[in-house]
Parts: structure tokens; C-alpha cells; sequence
């Protein structure tokens, strides 16, 4: 069973609460009932808050999963995205970058205009704040860096990659992220960095995806296969942008998430410190 703790959505005034008392310790044991309803999470860094959705396994965390949400927030599919990660052994922290726009929570996935602003308001510095807030978080229960994974879709594989390079964890993996060749929100092009990776990190995209050429993708394997650390990306022939979200229809590929969420969760295991 898994312990789900949320905030959809969460507006100001932020109220915060210790995460001790909500996760317990990592011998605790929770019987949860599915249905339950989400409870607010935020975590205070001095003069900062950030709210987060978490996601504790039933007994001892294997290690801590960092959850980037996609375009639209952190939708239900995020929320899952973090009860498969807890389902799996791993504590998930997914920060809300969205929580310094007003009225900005989470977007219905037919409104691609306002998720395009509200991305085009989101900065570098302000959303490494964000993440390193869901770090922190975890270091609470702790989890040493070496013991912590990333994951992002859409923008958010964007900002896995990123934070990948600015800071040494465990793993990271990067589902659909764009901003290969061209900077987004303050944040170089991902192939301008690519062999300054300092975390594991493992690609995922889709050829079919409009927005991500898959000649960037080649370009940017060769870029990251130079980095001081492991690197890996996989491509599926059939993949359009989204095509692990099984909320969105039109572009879900269930052969292709199966593959890579597998794939994700292997990376893990396979870098994470124990």
C-alpha cells in the first residue's frame, strides 16, 4: 500500500508542516486506503517555502525519488507517476514549481496556451531552489544525495537533466525533455552541458515527437556519452511527446511507457546507493 500526501491544489498562504510526522520513520508501516484524501506537505528553507505531493512506500524506503512535474503541473498522472515510484520501495517528493503564479495550480491537458505561460514565467534559479527544497525533504528522512534519483516529463525531463549536471545523486532520467539545441527558462541547451553530467542519467523520447527532432536526440547521445558518468538513451519508433502519460490518449503508448518506466526503475536499482 501506498501513503499519498498532496497538495491539489495548494494555495497561499503556505502552511507548513514537518515531514516527520506525515512519513514517521523509515520502519513505519502505513495501511492506507486508496481513496483517501490528499494532504498538504510544504517544506520551509529559510524564507522559502515550496509545496510538495509525496508518496511513501508500506515499510523501509529503499532510497528517494525527486518527481519533476510535466507542462500542466502536478497532475493526477504526476500523482501517479509518485505512487508507482512508492509502489516500487522509494520515498517521491514532487515539488510544485508552479506555486509562485497566482491562480496557477493544475492546467486541463486541452489548455497547451496557459501551460506555455505558465512555463514562460518559471526561472532556472527559482526552480533549482524548488528541487533542491524536494532534496532537502528527503535528506530529513536520511537519505544521503548518493541515495536519491530524478525523474522529469515534458518540461520537467527538462529540469532532471539540468539538475543532473549542477548536482552529484544517485540517477537521473529525462522523459520527452526539450531544450536540446535552445535554452528554456533561463537554463542552457541541454547539448551545450551534456558532458558536464555529474549523475547517472538515462533519455527517453519519441520520434514521433514534434517538438524534439530525433537528429537532436543523436546529437545530444553523442554529447552525454562524453560525460564522467553513465549515460544511456532510448528511442521509440512509434513514441510522440507525452507517450508515457495514460491520461492523455491521443499519445500514450502503453508498449513504449511499459519499456521505459522498467528501464527507469532498472537505472535506479542499478545507481542508487543503498
Amino acid at each position: 500500500m501506498v501513503l499519498s500526501v498532496g497538495i491539489v491544489p495548494f494555495p497561499p498562504p503556505y502552511k507548513t508542516a514537518a515531514l516527520h510526522p506525515l512519513l514517521g520513520s523509515h520502519s513505519t508501516s502505513y495501511r492506507v486506503v486508496p481513496q483517501a484524501p490528499l494532504l498538504p506537505v510544504c517544506f520551509d528553507r529559510g524564507m522559502h517555502t515550496t509545496p510538495l505531493t509525496v508518496a511513501a512506500p508500506d515499510g523501509e524506503a529503499r532510497g528517494g525519488v525527486i518527481v519533476i512535474q510535466e507542462a500542466f503541473g502536478v497532475t493526477e498522472h504526476i500523482v501517479d507517476v509518485c505512487n508507482r515510484v512508492a509502489a516500487a520501495g522509494w520515498v517521491a517528493v514532487a515539488p510544485h514549481l508552479f506555486h509562485r503564479q497566482e491562480g496557477i495550480g493544475v492546467l486541463p491537458y486541452s489548455d497547451m496556451d496557459s501551460a506555455m505561460a505558465a512555463i514562460g514565467e518559471l526561472k532556472a534559479d527559482e526552480v533549482d531552489s524548488d528541487v533542491d527544497a524536494a532534496a532537502s525533504a528527503l535528506a530529513e528522512l536520511g537519505l544521503e544525495p548518493s541515495s536519491i534519483a530524478v525523474v522529469g516529463f515534458c518540461m520537467g525531463g527538462t529540469v532532471a537533466f539540468h539538475t543532473a549536471v549542477r548536482r552529484q545523486l544517485g540517477a537521473a532520467a529525462t522523459f520527452y525533455g526539450g531544450g536540446i539545441t535552445q535554452g528554456r527558462f533561463g537554463y542552457p541547451a541541454m547539448a551545450s552541458v551534456g558532458d558536464a553530467l555529474q549523475t547517472p542519467w538515462h533519455g527517453f523520447f519519441g520520434d514521433l515527437d514534434e517538438g524534439i527532432p530525433f537528429e537532436e536526440v543523436e546529437t545530444l547521445r553523442e554529447i552525454t556519452a562524453t560525460a564522467p558518468v553513465d549515460t544511456e538513451i532510448t528511442r521509440y519508433a512509434n513514441g510522440k511527446h507525452g507517450f508515457h502519460c495514460d491520461d492523455r490518449p491521443a499519445v500514450f503508448d502503453a508498449d513504449a511507457a511499459a519499456d521505459a518506466w522498467a528501464d527507469t526503475l532498472a537505472w535506479f536499482d542499478a545507481h542508487v546507493a543503498r
